[in-house]
Formats: structure tokens, sequence, C-alpha cells
């Protein structure tokens, strides 16, 4: 399949942003926790309460471009494969490295005593029902498998919606992306209940919006480059501008925050993170090069791997500019998140090189 240039480019700074994303947790993990943000938050200074907000609320389009750039490929299937063959392709070029990576993340942090053999023990045994205590990141796959269960079932719709069709989708989407704040402010809405989570717009909502999204652009949105690059950046700026704020205005250094609650505008399925990344991936494919940089195409071939092994390396350099360097926040989470891309491609690069590497890292 002939390489699409943009994709390779969205791919490598989606995985940046992934990186950027976890080095900025922490700096408002609670006491206790590594690497990734727990159940409770707490930013020590001001200096936090800024830089992590800059820094993490613009990556949070990190996710939602993975799933654009999946949709985009992907999507509808092609008509000449069957469902069976659809889901045959693409689990056995995700989910064999994913497995490998679930028991190298139960077992590899007893060597360095991050957990204890009856906590990776533990891990181990739950492997088939979720990911290890230690790789929180692995969540991501989850929601990326049910999109991929769910292609071939709405493959026949795209193949044959109109545009106007397909908006109407998109805008029942961005609806049900509305309805965390709804829920902080007016309380349950449209059906909800203690004994109804399924609201009104419950099957408009989530990723599968991304999917019909990507489709969209791909196939009915007819803006020259021009406009997509002026609208996209201006989406871009507010989408991102808000996201920011959501976080900094409830963010108050000094005391414990409930995570959830504070990172209510970084959920990927707001209105405001799609904003932000539908207005990035617009001014992406505006990038019009004949040939994907060789060194781009490589990190973007890589970016599976990389997106698996990254906690590794990450947790290393969380230790070494957030403590023994003792960075200012403005400089640890880009050398962090800079450091970590950069070991992942060498490390992904040199398993490669190795009889059956597919399997270890896609």
């Amino acid at each position: 399949m002939k390489r699409i240039v943009f994709l390779d480019y969205v791919r490598v700074f989606a995985c940046l942003l992934v990186m950027i994303v976890h080095a900025s947790e922490n700096f408002y993990g609670a006491t206790g926790s590594t690497d990734m943000a727990g159940p409770e938050s707490y930013l020590a200074s001001e200096a936090d309460r800024v830089w992590v907000a800059v820094f993490d609320g613009f990556s949070r389009m990190s996710v939602p471009l993975f799933m654009i750039v999946s949709a985009f490929l992907l999507v509808p299937m092609k008509k000449e494969q069957s469902t069976w063959q659809f889901y045959r392709h693409r689990f056995t070029r995700i989910m064999p490295p994913l497995l490998i990576f679930m028991i190298l993340y139960s077992t590899l942090p007893m060597l360095w005593g991050q957990i204890n053999g009856e906590a990776s023990f533990k891990d181990l045994s739950r492997i088939l029902l979720n990911f290890p205590s230690l790789a929180g990141h692995l969540w991501f796959m989850y929601p990326l498998i049910s999109l991929y269960l769910f292609i071939p079932i709405i493959s026949p719709w795209l193949s044959k919606a109109t545009a106007k069709e397909e908006r109407f989708f998109i805008a029942l989407f961005l609806l049900s992306t509305c309805m965390p704040y709804l829920n902080r402010w007016f309380g349950e809405v449209w059906g909800q209940c203690f004994w109804n989570e399924y609201h009104m717009l419950w099957y408009f909502s989530g990723y599968l919006g991304y999917l019909v999204l990507a489709h969209y652009i791909r196939v009915h949105l007819t803006w020259n480059r021009s406009k997509r690059f002026y609208i996209g950046i201006i989406s871009m700026i507010i989408g991102a501008a808000l996201t920011i704020y959501s976080f900094y205005i409830q963010a108050t250094p000094g005391i414990n925050h409930s995570t959830p609650i504070l990172e209510i505008g970084w959920a990927f399925c707001t209105i405001n993170c799609v904003i932000l990344t539908a207005g990035t991936f617009l001014v992406f494919t505006c990038i019009k090069h004949p040939k994907t940089p060789r060194i781009i195409a490589e990190m973007s071939k890589l970016s599976y791997g990389m997106y698996l092994m990254h906690i590794f390396w990450l947790g290393l350099y969380a230790t070494v500019f957030k403590q023994t360097l003792a960075f200012p926040t403005v400089a640890a989470i880009p050398c962090i998140a800079i450091c970590t891309f950069t070991c992942s491609f060498i490390t992904t690069k040199i398993i490669s090189f190795l009889p059956g590497s597919k399997w270890i890292i896609g």
C-alpha cells in the first residue's frame, strides 16, 4: 500500500504527544503515584499548574488523532474483504505485541523493585481481563479493539451514506461530547439515572464519532488546501485554549483534587478535545510532500512498538529530570518526553532487526 505522507506525520506527532501527556502526569499525580496520574492529583506549585495545563492540555488530542488515522485508513472496509478476513488481519498485527508487553509489564518491574511477586502474579492472572497495574497506558487498546470490531458493521452504511447523513451523525456526536459538562452543571440528563447509564445519545457517543468524522473528512470534505489550513489553525487554537483553561482554572496548588473532576475537560470525547483534534488533523492534511522523509516513515512504522514500551523509559527519565537533576517543570516535561521518545524509537528499531519482530512490536 502506498504511504499517505501526512498520516505518517500525524502518527509521529501523536506518538510524541502521548509521551508528553505521561511526562506531565508526573507533576500532578498525588504523593505515591509514579509515572502516571492516580485517582487523586496534587500540584506542588503555580509553575506545575501552568506547565502541566499547557503541555498536557495541548497534548490531549493524541489518542483521538490515533483513532482518526486508523479510521481514515480502514473505513469503510474493502468490499472484497470479509468480516473475518478483516478481523484476522487487524488482530494478528496488534494482539501478539500487546500480550507480550502485558506480560513484560507484569514481570520486569520486579527487577527494580517496583512491584513484588504477589502483585506480579495478580497482574498475570488478570491479563485476559484488563491491563497490568503498571501499564495504564494500555487502556487505549480496548477502545481501539472495539472500533476494529465495529468497522465491518458500520462500513456498509458509510459506503452508501450521503454527506448530509454523515453530518447528521457527526452533529449528534458533537452534542454527546457536551455530556460531561451537562452532567456537571445540570446533573443527570436525557434518561440518565442511577439504574440507566444509556442516555439518549449513547449510540452516537464515544470514539465511534471520530471514526465517522475521519470518513467524512476523507470522502466528503471538499475544502481547498487554504481553507482547511486556516479553519484548522483557528479550531486548533480554540480547542487548545479551552482544553488548557479547563484544567488550569480548577488546579489549585497545594490541595488534593479528584483526578476525574480535575480532568473533566481532558476527556477525549469532550467538545473542546474534538475541536482541537479535528483542527489539528485538518492542518496536517495540508502537507503535500511527494514522499515521507525516511526518519518520519521509520518512526511512523515503529510507532506501535514505541507506544507499547515507552512507560519503561518514561519512569527512568522522570526520575532523572524531576528528582536527580531537579529541572524546572517547563524544561522537565519536554525533556522527559523527548528522551523517552528517542529511546523508545532506538529500542524499537533494534528489535525490528530480529527475526519475527512483528510479533513483538507490530
